[in-house]
């Protein structure tokens, strides 16, 4: 053997590398006799010198993980396996614990938030993989609170440097519709009350996407919104048997609870669906309210893009208004002038009048009351002026 070693017994240096199932051994081939066992790893100049080199000394192992990073690595995969996510995706959020983990200030964080941090981790990871998860299953899933898993998810995405795209509104409808209980008859749900699920999750769909262009959905939980924008659907599909259902028998049909802000966001969007109504002309005059509008929702839907544009554009329709306003107010001014001019409201002298006609200077009077007595019989129709509600004469 290399590096000199000889047999304590009979000193022969013949010494050969013996495995004992699993356990290396140094054996003396002349007598047999078994200098070394349990060596599990060494180095060259260990086995030269025959000393034994511990396991934890060969592998790195001396550092111990803690119990509670194990314990949290632990409520990682179980969450993820209660969630039924690929296992890419646990392994993905088992790395941003541990990252999170090395960091002091959550280290010496209280249990509550390291269970909250599990939580955050499973929901970066599906934020970040475009799988439809929300904030608040998870915190029911984990009895967390939601300010405090709030919280700390931004805490976690600024100190891991992290790029975690918003969730796709289109792809959660789906899931979260998914769970209600309206598509099949039931003893609870009548059959009136049942529909048809593609047809629900298409106009749910359609009215989510409105309530996004019409800025009802940033900055708020997305789950409210949906679940107005559901029992629109449900009562626009057959508005005659369930206009007078309400929100909260909708949810209990349904099977799901009903979001505190929901009633809200279904005012917000009935409001919506009401401005849109007001640029048809076959439904003007239908005088439509947050009720019956219900049922043109298939109709203002399908238009929604045009509607939108017209109900929401700004400047021409007011300008219009101000322009007929301003036409009214001149008429009335000159209406005024040629009945009523009383001698007191006369301000004018003959000279200015003469001096202001023969230079076509213009004299600003506020109303039809101070206009010179002079200059009445000069004024036509296309000598006035309007301007920032001023008569502007020229005399």
């Amino acid at each position: 053997m290399p590096g000199g070693g000889r047999c304590p017994d009979c000193g022969s240096a013949d010494l050969v590398d013996d495995a004992h199932y699993s356990q290396s051994q140094l054996v003396c081939s002349d007598c047999g006799c078994v200098v070394t066992e349990g060596v599990l790893t060494t180095t060259f100049s260990d086995e030269g010198n025959l000393r034994e080199v511990t396991y934890s000394r060969s592998t790195g192992e001396n550092e111990q993980v803690s119990r509670s990073l194990q314990q949290g690595l632990r409520r990682v995969r179980d969450l993820c396996r209660v969630l039924q996510l690929p296992s890419t995706f646990e392994d993905t959020a088992v790395a941003y614990y541990q990252q999170a983990y090395q960091h002091s200030g959550i280290r010496a964080a209280r249990m509550q938030k390291k269970e909250v941090l599990v939580g955050c981790c499973v929901l970066i990871t599906c934020r970040q993989h475009n799988w439809p998860l929300t904030m608040g299953t998870i915190c029911t899933l984990l009895y967390a609170d939601l300010d405090m898993f709030s919280g700390t998810y931004m805490q976690i995405v600024k100190l891991l440097g992290l790029d975690v795209p918003s969730l796709c509104l289109t792809d959660l409808v789906k899931t979260y519709c998914s769970s209600f209980k309206l598509f099949q008859a039931s003893p609870s749900v009548p059959a009136k009350y049942v529909e048809d699920k593609e047809k629900m999750l298409s106009r749910t769909r359609q009215l989510v996407e409105l309530a996004d262009e019409t800025w009802l959905v940033t900055g708020r939980h997305p789950l409210p919104v949906i679940t107005a924008a559901a029992f629109l659907a449900w009562q626009s599909l057959q508005p005659a048997a369930r206009l007078t259902c309400s929100l909260a028998r909708f949810c209990k049909l349904a099977n799901v609870d009903l979001p505190y802000p929901a009633p809200s966001r279904l005012q917000e969007l009935l409001a919506v669906l009401l401005r849109m109504a007001e640029q048809l002309a076959w439904l003007q005059v239908l005088k439509l309210d947050k009720r019956s509008v219900v049922k043109h929702i298939g109709d203002l839907l399908q238009h929604r893009h045009t509607l939108i544009r017209k109900a929401f554009r700004e400047g021409p329709t007011e300008v219009e208004a101000q322009e007929k306003e301003l036409q009214g107010c001149g008429q009335r001014n000159q209406e005024g002038l040629c009945s009523s001019l009383e001698p007191r409201s006369w301000s004018r002298s003959r000279k200015e009048c003469s001096d202001a006609w023969a230079g076509e200077r213009p004299i600003e009077c506020q109303g039809a009351g101070p206009i010179c007595s002079h200059s009445v019989g000069w004024l036509s129709s296309s000598t006035v002026g309007r301007t920032s509600g001023s008569v502007l004469l020229l005399v």
